[in-house]
């Protein structure tokens, strides 16, 4: 039956590909690439010859009818990103509500993200997290910021490495320099690096060494509010710090 898959590609290492993967880029008859020229590297790679075709975030209003087109006349068509799940800041959320719309089955397989080994490896509680992807640029960018240093859940945001420096600057202002996060930066790859500790640590350390690579920070959610005598409420970490004084003046 034709469908739509959403095809996970390594976010680094060629070696995080599925077997599965391969097969369906194999068998589709056509595939949705970001970047025809990057994604060749990785069917050339796999030995994959299945058709290219540009589909990215300047031309996927106008490509969306040909390409239900080709899936209602009974073409198999997989998407995928230059790295990573398709939809995830990337192209992808138009194709997959159109087919959604026009009663086409989509399977996305499981596969790589930058986000989730990350967030794993960052030491920070992964329970309960909310993924901001890229921060706006300019307009809504300090409301944003504003809002989410009152997030209790830990945050996962994605950033450039030369605007990783400014960012950086800006979390050690809203969210204060003793914030704990992590960067993790080339995840898969052969440099791949895991920086750890406070904003104000961590932006010292960038600013010795330049950042490079794909970021993915990660970010301690705010602590909760605990309610007290009279209803008003206090830092909980505070409080902890406290209840630990009062006890060594014991």
């Amino acid at each position: 039956m034709s469908k739509l898959y959403v095809v996970p590609t390594p976010v680094g290492n060629l070696e995080d590909m599925t077997f599965r993967a391969i097969k369906v880029l194999k068998e589709a008859d056509v595939v949705l690439a970001e970047d025809t020229r990057t994604s060749s590297v990785l069917m050339k790679h796999f030995d994959i010859t299945t058709p290219l075709i540009s589909h990215h975030k300047f031309n996927e209003h106008q490509s969306l009818g040909s390409v239900i087109n080709k899936i209602k006349s009974g073409q198999t068509v997989a998407l995928i990103s230059d790295a990573g799940t398709p939809a995830i800041s990337d192209p992808g959320f138009l194709i997959v509500r159109e087919c959604v719309r026009n009663g086409i089955v989509v399977e996305c397989l499981p596969g790589a993200t930058a986000f989730v080994p990350a967030l794993v490896a960052s030491g920070l509680p992964n329970e309960r997290f909310c993924f901001e992807g890229f921060l706006p640029q300019k307009k809504g960018r300090e409301t944003r910021l504003r809002e989410l240093a009152q997030e209790q859940r830990t945050m996962i945001i994605y950033e450039s490495p030369h605007r990783l420096i400014k960012t950086l600057e800006q979390f050690k202002g809203f969210f204060g320099e003793e914030r704990q996060i992590s960067v993790a930066r080339e995840i898969s790859k052969k440099f791949a690096e895991n920086v750890r500790g406070t904003v104000g640590e961590v932006l010292e350390h960038f600013t010795e060494k330049e950042p490079k690579g794909e970021i993915v920070i990660v970010v301690e959610g705010a602590p909760a509010p605990v309610k007290i005598k009279g209803n008003k409420y206090k830092d909980k970490n505070r409080l902890e710090r406290e209840d630990e004084n009062a006890g060594d003046e014991e």
